[in-house]
């Protein structure tokens, strides 16, 4: 039997998807388990696996089309299909009615068949071109698979808004909503030269570790004894998560996303480092999997590759906390009673007043302050 395609759904919130691009086309034999398209749905642009191996058929949203969740988009056959059934699937017409004979023998078409034929456009073309009144049809598309996209029309020139994607989009929409929980804010300086030393004596495959790489692994092991920054407020009750997955802020153009590691207590550093590695390409080229964005209940976000000394995260939706990272600098540091010069950085920790209070937010910054000025106790 035939194996669905679905529109896949990322959060309880998502309504619907927009097809990217197919990196098959109907006819292709395909692979369980390939790339089969990219999806930009209400968390980030991602890759799609193939359900099954075979051959796709009967595509229904082209590039551009925005489709509710749990919606058939595609058919894979297998391959004990007959050919007759796979040269029927593959028709440009499955899936769609065919047309009707109106009175006087005129053929009449049903809107799915005129659909058909619609121009893959992005959601803001089709928006522009309603505005003013332009044939998508007659444009040229120059995005993925031929679809217009906003620049594409002719009155695109005039246009002073930005283009940005459903990733964007949905950051802003996100962001905006998450800041109705009670946020408050937590510094501290901290140390840095235990954290460098004990990184540049690292050796083997340890090598390409990072500092986020040990922010991460130092965060889950210290939330391990901090229940409520591992939990989250809903509805009325605070709700511990079972596993310490860690997600990491990773922005470009088209905004930002939070990539999760699973387990990250449970990670040695060379596994941390190879899984950020991985998340950060899959996140810029936009290939990451739904898996990759599921499960977080803590973020760390570091801009301290981009000169920033502090600043104030917003909490990921249902979440309890954030950590933001600044840069490791040099600054001037009172010891023994005197000014000197070493290198330090500022965290700050954001934390939604319903899961957690002042105290607890300072005692588990105090310890994660104890464990990055003395990585050697913590990770031998």
């Amino acid at each position: 039997m035939p194996t669905d395609v679905i529109m896949p759904a990322l959060g309880m919130a998502q309504e619907t998807g927009i097809v990217v691009q197919w990196k098959k086309h109907a006819g292709d034999r395909v692979v369980k388990g390939e790339p089969l398209l990219e999806v930009e749905t209400d968390k980030a642009v991602v890759e799609v696996e193939s359900p099954a191996s075979g051959t796709l058929a009967s595509i229904t949203a082209e590039a551009g089309a925005e489709v509710p969740v749990g919606t058939s988009i595609a058919v894979i056959f297998g391959h004990e299909e007959s050919e007759h059934e796979r040269e029927a699937l593959t028709s440009p017409l499955v899936g769609r009615s065919a047309p009707l004979a109106a009175p006087g023998g005129e053929v009449e078409e049903l809107p799915a068949a005129k659909e058909a034929r619609l121009q893959p456009a992005s959601p803001k073309a089709r928006r522009l071109a309603a505005e003013s009144g332009a044939d998508l049809s007659a444009v040229e598309g120059s995005g993925p698979d031929g679809a217009v996209v906003a620049s594409d029309l002719p009155d695109a020139a005039a246009e002073t808004e930005l283009e940005v994607g459903r990733t964007w989009r949905v950051m802003a929409e996100r962001t905006a909503a998450a800041w109705e929980a009670p946020h408050f804010y937590l510094t501290r300086e901290v140390a840095a030269e235990p954290l460098l030393a004990f990184r540049a004596g690292l050796a083997g495959n340890r090598e390409k570790v990072t500092v986020t790489d040990l922010l991460v692994k130092l965060s889950a092991m210290t939330l391990k004894r901090h229940p409520h920054l591992c939990s989250s407020w809903r509805q009325g009750r605070l709700v511990k998560a079972s596993r310490i997955s860690i997600g990491v802020a990773v922005a470009d153009e088209g905004g930002l996303t939070v990539p999760v590691l699973p387990d990250a207590d449970r990670k040695s550093l060379e596994e941390i480092s190879a899984w950020r590695e991985g998340a950060v390409e899959r996140a810029r080229s936009h290939r990451l999997h739904p898996e990759d964005l599921e499960g977080g209940i803590f973020t760390i976000s570091n801009l301290g590759m981009h000169g920033v000394d502090a600043f104030t995260a917003i909490i990921n939706a249902g979440q309890a906390s954030i950590l933001s990272v600044g840069r490791i600098a040099e600054r001037p540091v009172v010891r023994r009673g005197k000014v000197e010069a070493a290198q330090t950085m500022i965290l700050t920790l954001g934390c939604d007043h319903r899961a957690v209070d002042g105290a607890r937010g300072a005692l588990f910054l105090k310890d994660l302050v104890a464990a990055l000025e003395d990585p050697a106790k913590v990770l031998g």
